[in-house]
């Protein structure tokens, strides 16, 4: 069989992803390696002067290789010495490490592709007033220093791949194992347009919806922010409430999809407001788990009976105690993410990776055959 591989493979992660990292350096090593040897993790390190100024260093030679960079900007887990106080990391402290390695680096490298979950400034992706366009620097940035390819899931706006116009950019959305991950975690759940809606949080993330209701066939609904536009607090305008779009939700579950969960307000707000039009149980589907305010308006919103289970992505950090709660449901990439470094080393084409239209009927038809096997083992006992 022609080895079409780019380059000889080397994966880099960032602070705070080396377990990431190490979960998919191990799908690696088992598909070529069938498990021996050393894996492909190249050892780093951006150590910190007590002033806070850092450096980045590549223990390895890194000519001719086909470099994978994992990224998580949004890591506030790494903490680092300056003047003597223990500092959380900041993304901007983030992605000065990413450029200070793809510097270390030197140009020797065939071919970089930076792997970024979460981009790095992806809600400052366009300008209102006179401001910053801080995504698109970024993204023009890391094309000037040599990197090839980059990649990210569920980008706030897809379209801010127009900053790279003439550079590889894949926006890659995790829709099969949220799918996946919600039959596992709640296997009676029924899968239809009379038993599920799909709801939308707010304009903007009408596009995913869109997208998870043509393939399961389901009903749509969408909230609507009206926002004081007179104010301005932490840099936005507040919300003063979520208008309701849609059919009638008596008895059936709701599914609210968006791209992150911040602070919470809004979703447990739209969460709250479905229950009241009668939705039986609310599951929250969230690329990005932030949880900038910590849990506690979650453990009281299931208390409370408003939502039923969180589904968020392991491609930024959580807080460990996350893992613990009974309404949170983890989505696990790292498989995902070791097929796409796979496939990209091997110069193939992404396009089945990145459209998991026939993986999602064929789990879908799985989980129906299991339900109607459970019903018939139910009725027969009954018998």
């Amino acid at each position: 069989m022609k080895d079409n591989r780019c380059g000889e493979l080397a994966v880099i992660g960032m602070k705070g992803c080396e377990q990431f990292v190490s979960n998919v350096d191990y799908y690696l090593k088992d598909w070529r390696r069938h498990g021996e040897g050393e894996g492909f993790v190249v050892p780093v390190s951006c150590p910190r002067f007590g002033s806070g100024e850092g450096k980045g260093m590549v223990n390895v030679s890194m000519r001719g290789k086909d470099v994978f960079i994992i990224c998580d900007v949004f890591n506030y887990g790494v903490t680092y010495k300056m003047y003597g106080m223990e500092v959380p990391m900041s993304p901007d402290e983030h992605y000065a490490d990413l450029k200070r390695l793809i510097a270390a680096i030197g140009g020797k490298a065939r071919r970089i592709t930076v792997i970024m979950p979460m981009l790095y400034e992806g809600r400052q992706h366009r300008r209102a007033h006179r401001e910053s366009l801080d995504c698109a620097l970024m993204l023009q940035e890391l094309v000037s220093m040599g990197v090839s390819n980059i990649l990210t899931f569920d980008a706030h706006d897809p379209r801010i791949c127009n900053a790279i116009p003439l550079s590889g950019f894949d926006n890659v959305q995790p829709t099969y194992q949220m799918i996946k991950a919600l039959v596992r975690a709640v296997p009676d759940v029924v899968i239809d347009k009379d038993h599920v809606a799909i709801i939308s949080p707010d304009e903007g993330a009408m596009h995913r919806c869109m997208y998870y209701s043509s393939l399961l066939g389901l009903d749509i609904g969408m909230f609507y922010k009206r926002r004081n536009y007179s104010v301005v607090i932490n840099g936005r305008n507040p919300i003063e409430a979520h208008e309701y779009l849609g059919q009638d939700l008596h008895g059936k579950d709701a599914i609210v999809v968006d791209d992150m969960i911040s602070s919470g307000e809004s979703m447990i707000d739209v969460c709250k407001q479905l229950k009241e039009k009668g939705a039986s149980r609310v599951f929250c589907f969230a690329t990005f788990g932030l949880f900038t305010e910590g849990f506690a308006k979650f453990d009281q919103a299931a208390k409370d009976g408003v939502i039923d289970k969180v589904l968020t992505t392991n491609l930024v950090y959580r807080r460990p105690e996350l893992a613990e709660k009974d309404w949170y449901v983890e989505v696990n990439m790292c498989k995902y993410v070791a097929y796409l470094i796979d496939t990209l080393n091997n110069d193939e084409s992404l396009s089945a990776l990145l459209n998991p239209v026939k993986r999602i009927q064929t789990l879908i038809e799985k989980h129906r055959s299991a339900q109607a096997a459970q019903m018939r083992m139910t009725f027969d006992d009954k018998i």
